[in-house]
């Protein structure tokens, strides 16, 4: 797996090459008609330390930009936002017994859900690629550095 990074003070954020970006936080990767989802890395380190995830069920249909789910952490309850319209298929188990994966490896072993896509052509024009995520993803750091006074 190739990635961009971005160093921010102590901070090393991660976008992962070929795969694309909604810019609520949650990436997809397409085979075929399915895509596995999950949540960037810049999304995971703003979010903080995962306690626990909380998914609509297998079957269930989700539309893009619309709620698919929780992600709890210590200090509060995000909703997670679909990058797509689909039907879901699959949960990664492991996230649910192991939140914290999210946290350490939010491209691979931390991964979400895998859905059934509907209409990715039209869902893929409110997507970013990674080179535009990579763009916004800096400028999201460094909004958050100003608002923090770390400019």
């Amino acid at each position: 797996m190739s990635y961009k990074e971005y160093i921010y003070d102590k901070f090393i954020f991660k976008v992962k090459n070929g795969i694309y970006y909604h810019k609520d936080g949650c990436w997809i990767e397409v085979g075929g008609n399915i895509a596995t989802m999950g949540v960037s890395d810049l999304f995971q380190t703003l979010i903080g330390d995962v306690a626990s995830v909380a998914l609509y069920g297998i079957g269930v249909n989700i539309v893009q930009g619309e709620p698919m789910g929780d992600i709890e952490t210590m200090k509060t309850s995000i909703e997670l936002i679909s990058p797509v319209t689909g039907t879901i298929t699959e949960h990664n188990k492991q996230v649910t017994e192991t939140p914290e994966l999210i946290n350490s490896d939010p491209y691979g072993e931390g991964w979400l859900l895998k859905v059934e896509l509907k209409n990715f052509e039209s869902d893929k024009l409110n997507l970013m690629d990674s080179s535009k995520y990579f763009d916004y993803m800096k400028q999201q750091v460094e909004e958050e550095g100003r608002k923090l006074g770390k400019e």
